[in-house]
């Protein structure tokens, strides 16, 4: 049994599969990738038993190909190799001996057989959209997502599909992000699906802003997305995502329009001396003027100001500036709209004439 394949063949998927697998595993196995022929082509596998991610390599393969390796080493040596190198990877007694130039490297490796499968069953539903508008969609939303949660069902993306649209839904219980995505083709019967974050995190990282296609498929428990020479397989969050219509206030009797980069910049010098715990920035809005503010245990002090348009009774409101940062540099327009209706109700925060992206985010009281 040999493998001869082009390091530049080998380290892209090798990144690709390696980013799934966790390097501290209660079980061995899950730290190594799997390497096995199919055809002409040799298959890397990588799972930590919610997320699976299958590659397919051109190699010139000797023989069956079935064997584990040390994943992140494999990578490791991958990335460290010139350029133009060929490597040979051959099986001797219980190692695997990996060959580069006048390179060697001896890595352990496990029985194959113990290798985890992800048993996905079968997928009822599919949906095909570009690369960049699935990758777009991933970019605008999953920083909401919450972590560790013990509401295990906010630490996911919400994908609600019916029609011609995708819906993406990220919160963490103090802010929501909420994208839609117009598709040329019906998605078929309405469904809605919770991806886990690991998983959306691996599908982001997968994904690139080209017009190539994937093919996204969705099963009773899984969520499988095709696209070029990779096949990833992500388990779904078995629970009920919230109400999130609930939380969007349904009119805002206050609005401002204000320069993004100019918002996000001033955002970015207050928060130097917000409080580190609660990093708190008041916001106060007149015609015409935003007044910015943050202060910290230290009594220290950061005042900012802007010209702004603002429709509306003068209102002082008080945000995360973290969340606020997040949101702004998430709107892809040269003006941001934020809009409320007094200190204590949620703001809601998006493009000019552009309601298909919204982020909706709980007041501080500072």
């Amino acid at each position: 049994m040999q493998i001869e394949l082009a390091r530049e063949d080998l380290l892209k998927p090798m990144g690709v599969v390696a980013g799934v697998v966790e390097r501290r595993q209660t079980l061995p196995i899950l730290s190594y990738v799997l390497l096995r022929s199919a055809g002409q082509d040799l298959t890397l596998t990588g799972t930590d038993l919610e997320v699976e991610v299958v590659a397919h390599v051109p190699a010139r393969i000797k023989g069956e190909v079935a064997l584990t390796l040390p994943a992140r080493k494999l990578f490791d040596i991958c990335r460290a190799l010139p350029e133009g190198t060929d490597i040979t990877i051959a099986k001797q007694g219980e190692k695997v001996v990996t060959k580069a130039g006048k390179s060697r490297f001896t890595l352990l490796t496990l029985p194959a057989t113990d290798f985890p499968a992800v048993e996905a069953g079968s997928f009822e539903q599919a949906l095909t959209l570009s690369q960049d508008e699935a990758k777009r969609l991933l970019d605008r939303t999953a920083f909401c997502m919450a972590q560790q949660d013990v509401r295990y069902y906010l630490n996911g993306l919400y994908l609600e599909m019916g029609g011609k649209r995708i819906r993406a839904v990220a919160t963490d219980g103090h802010r929501m992000a909420m994208s839609d995505l117009a598709l040329e083709k019906e998605a078929g019967g309405e469904r809605q699906v919770i991806v886990p974050r690991k998983g959306i995190q691996e599908l982001s990282r997968l994904l690139s802003y080209t017009e190539d296609e994937v093919k996204i498929e969705i099963g009773a428990s899984h969520l499988r997305a095709r696209c070029a020479d990779v096949t990833f397989t992500s388990k779904l969050i078995d629970g009920k995502f919230p109400d999130y219509t609930k939380v969007i206030p349904s009119s805002q009797t206050k609005s401002a329009t204000i320069p993004r980069d100019a918002f996000r910049e001033a955002l970015g010098r207050v928060a130097i001396l917000a409080n580190e715990k609660y990093r708190g920035v008041r916001l106060a809005f007149q015609p015409g003027r935003l007044a910015m503010s943050a202060h910290n245990p230290e009594q220290e002090e950061a005042v900012e100001e802007l010209e702004v348009e603002f429709r509306g009774e003068a209102l002082e409101i008080g945000f995360n500036v973290t969340y606020l940062m997040e949101a702004v540099g998430a709107i892809n327009a040269s003006e941001v709209v934020i809009g409320g209706n007094d200190s204590n109700s949620s703001c809601v925060l998006h493009a000019p004439g552009d309601e298909a992206t919204r982020y909706i985010i709980m007041p501080m009281r500072l």
